[in-house]
């Protein structure tokens, strides 16, 4: 079972990844959502697990019972050794090391596959790592197809990064592009309607007709979209806000923008 608390039960449509390619290197999954998440999808490409011996409670004890019945390798490992192997994540005292699966994406092949059921998340300026890994887990729920991102200046995968998305970086492909605002054009030429948000907008997202080849754009916290990312969106648009703070974290208004989506299609 995904370790999220609301998943819409049938999913409104089939699922239609977009085929990317897996990039295979060494990579450091910190914590037990993403340990426990690559040991579901491939436990063969752990290569060996450091878990903190004062850790004996049940959680700890269940993840060594599962880790030792597909074989991997465990070892006992210190604070010390634990945090220089995933510096600046708090890894719960337990750190793997093993081949790196992150889903990456060609923007031409993307354009192939669009169909009328597409769904997109495109990131512009996120940098926060865990915001960028969240967004990921937020789009895996939602049955994105493909999650776009500028080239520079974006956060990508990391440890970080991994352990927000809590495996769904091995299923959402990434694509990421050079020309932010030149990939949101090619994307509208080949029929994706593309809304970007903007707390100033005077419509809001439910009242924008998401039964489509469609895409969210959102940009980061503060400081949300470019100038010239706004121009190029077919439509703007607010998720309402009836309280004292200005604006959402913006893995939090993926899930708001997404889930619209969501109930939209289920509902056609």
């Amino acid at each position: 079972m995904k370790p999220f608390s609301f998943q819409p039960d049938p999913r409104p449509e089939p699922v239609r990844r977009a085929s990317g390619s897996i990039s295979v290197k060494n990579t450091v999954l910190a914590g037990f959502h993403a340990v426990g998440a690559r040991l579901r999808l491939k436990p063969e490409s752990i290569e060996a697990v450091y878990i903190d011996p004062t850790r004996r409670d049940k959680r700890m004890r269940e993840m060594r019972e599962k880790l030792f019945a597909v074989g991997v390798r465990v070892m006992n490992a210190d604070a010390r050794r634990l945090d220089g192997l995933a510096p600046d994540v708090p890894h719960q005292g337990i750190v793997a090391l093993a081949e790196e699966m992150s889903a990456t994406l060609d923007f031409a092949d993307l354009l192939d596959e669009i169909t009328p059921d597409t769904l997109l998340l495109i990131l512009d300026g996120v940098t926060d790592p865990r915001n960028f890994g969240a967004c990921l887990r937020t789009a895996d729920a939602a049955g994105v197809q493909a999650v776009i991102v500028p080239r520079d200046r974006a956060a990508h995968m990391s440890p970080a990064a991994a352990k927000a998305a809590a495996g769904a970086a091995e299923s959402v492909p990434v694509c990421a592009v050079t020309n932010l605002a030149s990939a949101i054009m090619e994307l509208r030429d080949a029929g994706v309607f593309v809304v970007g948000t903007a707390g100033e907008a005077t419509q809001s997202l439910y009242d924008v007709d998401q039964k489509r080849a469609f895409a969210w754009v959102l940009g980061a916290e503060g400081e949300g979209l470019r100038q010239l990312t706004r121009k190029r969106c077919d439509e703007l648009a607010s998720i309402p806000m009836a309280g004292s703070v200005e604006s959402l974290n913006v893995s939090v208004a993926a899930a708001v923008c997404l889930y619209e989506s969501v109930r939209q299609r289920r509902a056609k």
